[in-house]
């Protein structure tokens, strides 16, 4: 009783670490100004100071990230980790000891929770089981993050027409660049904010003092994206050789668009396929014991009153 009591309370205090970890993860900024000026001093800190992360704090966030960066391994873990989470949008600041701190909640959740459910069973099975969950709790967030980028960038890879061909249009009138990278942002977002906020976060970085090159490189290095490296490049030329961006961004809008409806076939004709697994699977079977079965268990009456007769 005893025993249950403590797993229960344990289990209560895991959910609730995990709940607050992923408030204060997926919780949006209040000002987008003030994080970015921050996220550029931390970088500028960290290309001055090459050696691994030190307790620069005294907050519970600082200490745990310093103790999992002395761990084998544990620098590069949080480094990949700070990287997919600004790729798939995720930019807050301690960002990587939230995702740090909820997968080692995550992890030993899965082992308590199998710890529990195998406690009366043999020593081998409960080992099974334990090694099972630890592999679980280990892959799980990670797949989860990874997931997480591939859906911001199929949000990006599909507002990214749309938005080119409007800051085409919004160049023609005259405006400079950073100024209709801004109004392309206000204005799209409400439609594509995901693509809104990468363009005014280099907007913010210019107007920080930035140059606009190094801006466009840390947004090809944020989303990952092959043609927002093409639109970052041609920008970067069309300012530097002094050509027409308008004309170019058009052109390249329509290419745009003629890939996505490429995508969109491409996924459409396999489709297909991926439904006849579930086909063969699922429904087939189904289908075979409503029009077989009533016709099989006629057969075996008929059968038995024949019998029955004889």
């Amino acid at each position: 009783m005893l025993l249950a009591a403590v797993f229960f309370t344990l289990a209560f205090a895991t959910v609730a670490a995990l709940l607050w970890s992923a408030v204060e993860l997926f919780r949006g900024r209040e000002d987008p100004l003030a994080d970015r000026l921050e996220e550029l001093q931390t970088q500028a800190m960290a290309t001055s100071d090459r050696t691994p992360r030190r307790h620069r704090g005294r907050g519970f966030l600082e200490g745990f990230q310093f103790l999992v960066s002395l761990m084998p391994g544990g620098e590069d873990w949080l480094r990949s980790a700070d990287r997919e989470l600004n790729q798939a949008g995720i930019r807050r600041p301690h960002v990587a000891a939230f995702y740090a701190l909820g997968s080692l909640l995550f992890f030993f959740a899965c082992l308590g929770g199998m710890a529990y459910v195998q406690r009366h069973n043999p020593p081998m099975t409960m080992f099974t089981g334990l090694v099972a969950a630890a592999i679980l709790g280990w892959i799980l967030p990670r797949q989860v993050l990874h997931w997480l980028v591939k859906r911001y960038r199929r949000k990006l890879q599909e507002s990214l027409p749309d938005t080119v061909d409007m800051l085409g249009i919004v160049l023609g009138t005259g405006l400079a660049l950073d100024q209709s990278m801004q109004r392309v942002s206000e204005e799209m977002r409400y439609i594509y904010p995901e693509l809104a906020n990468e363009f005014f976060t280099v907007v913010m970085q210019v107007k920080a003092g930035q140059e606009r090159g190094k801006a466009f490189q840390q947004l090809v290095r944020r989303t990952g994206i092959e043609d927002i490296k093409s639109l970052s490049a041609m920008i970067v030329q069309s300012e530097r050789f002094g050509t027409s961006l308008a004309q170019a961004l058009k052109v390249y809008a329509d290419a745009l668009r003629t890939r996505r409806r490429l995508r969109a076939e491409a996924a459409v004709a396999r489709a297909g396929i991926k439904m006849l697994f579930p086909i063969v699977l699922f429904i087939l079977p189904v289908l075979f014991v409503i029009t077989l079965v009533p016709g099989l268990l006629s057969v075996l009456g008929n059968l038995q009153l024949l019998g029955g007769a004889r």
